[in-house]
């Protein structure tokens, strides 16, 4: 392509991007100095490269997928942040008391907060996340707070009600078996090792040892459904953009955006911020995916947004580079 069919790529790309609206010649004639008619002919001959579409509603182009390839692979460059928003990626970071895998999801929330995407965080399951040690805290003879701390630096809590029948001794009782048998267990593996090593025990030691069991079971598995491998922040933001008003369509991505297996497909182990527009992704079509690696703190995995293709990649691409550094600064 030539000088000005590349900036007037450029300027379409970068106009629908903002606006999502078509962009006919006569609003491109003040900045190129030149005809409609001479605009009109150089839009044609984008369109017959691939990089433009006609729109069924106006005159006017917008950019096809392979536009967006092309701008992205040739004229894009990355936005510089704010100083606003760089100071809040990097206050999430110097909050001491966050573990690493709980700042990168803040992180990720602030992000779509700023680019109106869904993002994404999929960490690895790693043999390093054990059982540090499981707390019972009375608040009153019927309830208690069990507290659970992973090796990783994460604690969770959880209000319980005590079982009818047993006592609160007898909870602080298996608390301790559990701390004794158990540290040290990869945390995916806990609620199978309470079921067949710990169980048994209780039968000989406790009457409502059943109730007991599920008590603590419950505790281990909502920590792990509270703390899988998949975080979302912005989930619902796809419902904002203009392109996903027809209810099939944002059905089929809300859908996908639940099953794991599709969300999986994801997962990157790309040193670099790469950008899949459409069937480049394997999660769906009519969406760009970018997304990147990470490494820290012995945790490793894949921080990504998804969005329209109509997506602002200058400053993804630029929001991602940069969470990437901090993190494995």
């Amino acid at each position: 392509m030539n000088e000005r069919q590349n900036k007037l790529l450029k300027e379409i790309v970068e106009a629908y991007i903002k606006d999502a609206k078509p962009v006919g010649s006569k609003a491109l004639v003040s900045k190129f100095k030149c005809s409609s008619a001479t605009l009109r002919n150089e839009m044609s001959t984008l369109e017959d490269f691939g990089y433009l579409e006609k729109t069924h509603t106006s005159s006017g182009r917008v950019p096809s997928k392979e536009g967006y390839k092309y701008y992205v692979d040739n004229i894009m460059k990355p936005k510089e942040l704010n100083g606003e928003e760089m100071l809040k990626l990097q206050t999430i970071f110097s909050n001491n008391n966050l573990v690493i895998s709980d700042a990168i999801r803040e992180c990720m929330n602030i992000i779509s907060e700023i680019t109106n995407y869904t993002s994404i965080v999929l960490g690895k399951e790693s043999e390093l996340n054990t059982l540090k040690q499981l707390n019972i805290i009375p608040i009153d003879d019927e309830k208690i707070v069990a507290l659970l701390v992973v090796s990783n630096g994460h604690v969770e809590n959880k209000q319980m009600l005590i079982p009818e029948g047993v006592n609160i001794k007898e909870v602080v009782k298996v608390s301790e078996i559990i701390n004794k048998q158990l540290i040290g267990t990869p945390i995916k593996e806990v609620s199978e090792k309470l079921e067949f090593d710990i169980k048994p025990r209780l039968a000989s030691i406790i009457n409502e040892y059943e109730s007991v069991y599920n008590m603590f079971q419950t505790v281990f598995n909502d920590f792990q459904a509270k703390n899988e491998n998949v975080f979302f922040g912005g989930k619902t933001n796809m419902l904002k953009q203009p392109e996903f008003t027809e209810l099939e369509k944002v059905k089929n991505i809300m859908e996908k955006l639940e099953d794991y297996e599709v969300v999986k497909k994801i997962e990157s182990n790309e040193d670099g911020v790469n950008i899949y527009i459409g069937e480049e992704n394997e999660f769906d079509k009519d969406v760009t995916v970018v997304r990147t690696s990470y490494k820290a703190g012995g945790e490793e995995g894949t921080i990504a947004i998804i969005g329209p293709t109509r997506m602002e990649y200058d400053k993804v691409v630029t929001l991602l580079e940069f969470l990437k550094s901090q993190i494995e600064r």
